[in-house]
């Protein structure tokens, strides 16, 4: 796969086999600033050697993969069949896994998802198509994976296999403890694997406890295997992968004994490799001042000492030698990272009125500022920054809350009954009730590959926006300052949203260009590239780069903070809200505002705790990282990255 210096993260390599490796990895990887650009030559890829086997009158064996990784890359292979003509009439595929029983016309089944993200596009013959069968019974499930194992071997074996990664390092459904020769066979999942798939299923309960998959054998077999791993989410098992031992316990590493392997990355996915998370134990660094306060905090952690404690000694023992030649001694480079982390605590999200501002996050004019909270959800204002949205409030600032989406996929059909009922019990006979007893009905008479008929997703997106407006009324924002933008790209009824579009940047720039914002906070969760809290973002990026050359932008700086799973590095934070234990209990009455997404919420993801409880021990954990690098000690810490658009 061919990249250029504008397509790959630069890094310096050092030559192992047939592959360039830093010292510490043992696997060959390419990291992209962008998950797009990388599916696009992934699929550059597939279509080369698609067309190279066509050119010699060859079929081309793709083992393929399923999931959110691989969707960009078969959004670009159909693309590519639609404007270039790329054929599949001479391509075999096999899938690597199916979930086990499942029925094949299950929305929540491989072969429902191969053929809506790519087989119904392109002119592949169906006969071609091999996707491991979901209804297969216990007791022919034997017979049945040897059979699939000699179909692979009859065409040849796979000429190229696609890859996801798992949270376990499962590769496939070959969960930990599957032995490296292991062949295709039948498999009970592993407990966190069922539950990142919860919210594909709405809850874990639903979510199979078997599948069937293609064994580690199978897959190493293949002449080229490419790995997708996009998001901070896989950040820690990448690590492990790539610069860990050879380990049944991580099945995806035994791709290290593989001779044409390649890891495609994003920079999230690959944040923890040592090559990025401490750069200065593979290189030659430049010390710029991102990099040295990365390197300070980095070293307090490795030697649990505060900043103000560190000493040439810690310094030079731990690889950080040429830092302190550069600046001369620990003592004036403490001081200054001391000095740079304390300036980005701040109780003003807003600026400090009749201060200096020099060394705060914010400035301190206009005294009075105009602010706009963009939540993808309903909820992520307050889980996210419910301790800043608070003072902002009560510091006379004037603040808009902008929920982006609906959010009414995420309300259960047990709660929205409740709803309707209570209303139904309410109202007298007439239309409204007629409307109310078409809903209950749809919710009932709803089978498993429906979507919620449109008067039922409009009950639950009205049940989303009177909990959300019952929170803003909690912390005294007017129902005026509080705008539902209902973005078009996520009204599909589906798990699955559109694609960004230019109605949705616009109903956002309108908002902006209405309210003239001084600062404007959004979700810089980046995690899943296809989910709703990226749309969103882009959404943000896109209306303000569009109105950039307004005169009232000039004044605006936008905030971005993370959402519930997962918090900015301390090294990446500008601007750190403290909390005291009262304004900490503000928030979590804030978040119980928003019953439906309490006990039991569809949408947890791999985390099972509640949302209140995640946002809590989140903030806790940053404050308790500053208290130990020796900075003061608080309660709980909301924390934001600066962004220039």
């Amino acid at each position: 796969m061919k990249t250029n210096a504008d397509e790959v993260q630069s890094v310096k390599y050092v030559k192992v086999g047939t592959y360039e490796y830093s010292r510490f990895e043992k696997i060959h990887n390419v990291v992209f600033k962008k998950s797009s650009k990388a599916s696009y030559l992934v699929a550059k890829e597939i279509a080369d050697l698609i067309r190279s086997k066509n050119s010699k009158g060859e079929k081309c064996v793709l083992g393929l993969a399923t999931g959110s990784s691989p969707i960009r890359v078969y959004e670009e292979l159909i693309k590519m069949h639609k404007e270039e003509g790329l054929s599949f009439k001479n391509v075999i595929t096999f899938n690597l896994d199916e979930y086990l029983p499942m029925n094949p016309s299950s929305i929540h089944s491989y072969h429902y998802f191969m053929h809506e993200n790519l087989f119904n596009h392109i002119d592949i013959p169906e006969a071609q198509i091999h996707i491991p069968d979901g209804t297969i019974s216990q007791e022919e499930v034997n017979d049945y994976c040897a059979a699939y194992e000699e179909k692979i071997a009859a065409c040849g074996g796979l000429d190229f296999q696609l890859l996801g990664i798992g949270r376990t390092g499962h590769i496939g459904f070959n969960e930990p403890g599957s032995h490296y020769n292991s062949a295709t066979r039948s498999i009970t999942l592993d407990q966190l694997t069922r539950e990142d798939a919860a919210s594909s299923f709405l809850g874990i309960e639903n979510v199979p406890k078997k599948a069937i998959t293609m064994g580690v054998g199978t897959v190493t077999n293949a002449k080229r295997i490419v790995l997708l791993g996009w998001g901070h989410k896989k950040a820690e098992i990448i690590k492990q992968t790539i610069e860990g031992e050879e380990t049944a316990q991580i099945p995806a590493t035994y791709l290290q004994d593989h001779p044409n392997t390649t890891f495609v990355l994003d920079t999230e996915a690959a944040s923890m490799l040592t090559r990025f998370e401490s750069p200065w134990l593979v290189d030659t660094v430049e010390w710029t001042a991102p990099m040295i306060k990365r390197a300070v905090v980095w070293l307090c952690d490795k030697v649990e000492k505060s900043i103000l404690k560190l000493t040439d000694k810690d310094y030079n023992e731990h690889g950080l030698a040429s830092l302190i030649a550069e600046k001369g001694s620990s003592y004036e480079l403490n001081i200054e990272m001391f000095n740079q982390l304390q300036h980005t605590i701040t109780g003003w999200p807003g600026g400090k009125p009749n201060a200096d501002d020099s060394n705060r996050p914010e400035r301190k004019s206009p005294e009075k500022k105009r602010v706009i909270i963009f939540s993808p959800h309903p909820d992520d204002d307050v889980i996210s920054m419910g301790g800043t949205f608070d003072r902002l409030v009560q510091q006379g600032h004037e603040v808009h809350i902008a929920y982006q989406t609906s959010g009414n996929i995420a309300v259960s059909n047990a709660d929205a009954l409740k709803f309707a009922e209570v209303a139904m019990d309410f109202l007298p006979q007439g239309e409204e009730l007629e409307k109310l007893k078409a809903v209950v009905e749809g919710i009932n008479q709803k089978k498993e590959n429906e979507i919620d008929p449109i008067q039922v997703r409009e009950l639950k997106g009205l049940i989303r926006k009177r909990e959300s407006i019952a929170a803003t009324r909690y912390f005294e924002v007017p129902d005026a300052q509080v705008h539902f933008l209902n973005l078009p790209f996520y009204e599909t009824g589906a798990v699955k949203k559109s694609p960004l579009g230019q109605a949705d940047i616009d109903i956002v720039k309108n908002l902006i260009a209405e309210v003239k914002p001084h600062q404007v906070y959004a979700a810089g969760d980046l995690a899943d590239p296809h989910g709703t809290h990226k749309v969103c973002l882009d959404a943000v990026f896109k209306a303000m780069a569009e109105l950039k050359s307004e005169s009232y932008m000039d004044d605006c700086w936008l905030w971005l903070y993370r959402g519930a799973w997962h918090e900015w590095e301390i090294h990446e934070i500008d601007m750190a809200v403290p909390m005291s234990p009262d304004q900490v209990l503000r928030k979590r009455k804030a978040i119980f505002f928003h019953q439906t997404q309490k006990d039991g919420v569809l949408f947890q993801g791999e985390d099972l705790r509640e949302f209140w409880v995640r946002a809590e021990d989140r903030n806790k954990k940053t404050a308790a990282h500053y208290r130990k690098l020796g900075l003061s000690d608080y309660a709980a810490i909301e924390a934001f990255k600066r962004f220039d658009y």
